[in-house]
Order: structure tokens, then sequence, then C-alpha cells
């Protein structure tokens, strides 16, 4: 196989990043974005040579105009898409949003209406199912310690 036909072949996928954050009483934050018809966890697309992290702080200063601590990678999702193409999708984790930070809260207007807490039993009636589906594998991991890969939101079968 020719390099350029091994090129042809070789993925290119979309990656996004987002954090989850909790308020004192461990409910999650989701954003209601202008463009869309649920709500969202804050985050978006990474930029190139940008590292998933580096966006996903990048990303919560534009949306939410705070950049409190990232913690660790809680979740790795890999997304097929026919529309957009494929993604890899990361999730960090937030931690606990002091009341300064939620108080400081200003949201990019153009992109976001609103934001809420709510606790995570609430979340597959707010958002689509892949994304709440990645919310609960996220909120598990983080209560684990772990880190989860999943595939359009599930764990895959082996």
């Amino acid at each position: 196989m020719s390099d350029n036909e091994h090129e042809a072949k070789m993925a290119r996928p979309r990656m996004a990043a987002g954090a989850l954050f909790f308020d004192d009483t461990d409910r999650v934050l989701l954003v209601e974005p202008t463009y869309k018809d649920y709500l969202d966890i804050p985050g978006g697309y990474v930029e190139r040579g940008e590292s998933p992290l580096r966006a996903c702080v990048r990303e919560v200063h534009e949306e939410l105009g705070i950049t409190p601590p990232t913690g660790r990678l809680l979740v790795v999702d890999w997304a097929p898409g026919p529309g957009e193409g494929d993604k890899v999708l990361y999730l960090f984790d937030g931690g606990v949003l002091s009341a300064e930070d939620r108080e400081r809260i200003e949201l990019q207007a153009e992109e976001l209406r609103d934001y809420g807490f709510y606790r995570a039993e609430q979340v597959p009636e707010l958002t689509i199912p892949r994304l709440a589906r990645r919310i609960a594998a996220g909120v598990q991991a983080r209560a684990d310690g772990g880190t989860v890969y999943l595939e359009h939101g599930s764990q895959p079968v082996r």
C-alpha cells in the first residue's frame, strides 16, 4: 500500500472536550446552548495543535467566564457520526464549583441561553441519549477514581 493510499484510509476524527462540574450537593452543571434543542455540558471542539485538556479549559472559560481547576480525564468516547464524521470526545472532572465560581459565571450570550444544576437521574430527560450515557459514565468514573472508554456513549461489547 502506498503512503497516499494509507493516508486516505487513516481516521481523521474531530475531537471535542468538556467538563463535568458539580455543586456542593453533587448536582451536575448543564448548559442550554442557543443552537441545540437539548442541554449539554460546557465544552467544545479541540482546535488544531491544541490538547484536549487545553481545549476544555479554553471552552469553559469562553462559555462560562471562569477558569476553575480542571481535574483528571473521566471518559473517552468514540462517537461515529454519518453527518459530521467520527468524533473522539473527552470528558474531564471539573470538580465542585465553589460558591465564588458559581457567582462569577457569565454566560457567552451568543452561544448559551442558560445553565443549571441537575441531579444525575434527571439528565436523561434533559439531553440526548449518548450524552446522558457519557455523563452517567463520568459521574461513576469520578466516584470510582477511574477512567472509562466508551463507544457512542456505551461500554463496548468484547
